[in-house]
């Protein structure tokens, strides 16, 4: 079972470092502790950064870490793959 709020922290801690605003997935990308094959992991749940850019909506540009990572979780509970 995948744990959102460890899902949630781990979005969060990887993409903060970011330069905000940011409005596109490459202005990501510097953040990432290992570029595009930075991995989330919780439970059942797997997917690498650049697996994960595949499964957005893209509503660029976001001003914060916060919307965006709000934004990834909504994403991902409405495929329901969390």
């Amino acid at each position: 079972m995948v744990d959102k709020a460890d899902l949630r922290e781990q979005f969060t801690e990887a993409f903060e470092g970011a330069d905000y605003p940011i409005s596109s997935p490459m202005d990501l990308v510097p953040a990432l502790p290992n570029g595009p094959s930075t991995k989330f992991e919780s439970g059942d749940f797997s997917m690498t950064a650049m697996e994960l850019n595949t499964k957005l909506s893209g509503d660029f540009p976001y001003d914060d870490v916060e919307s965006f990572v709000d934004d990834v979780m909504t994403d991902l509970e409405d495929q329901d793959l969390i």
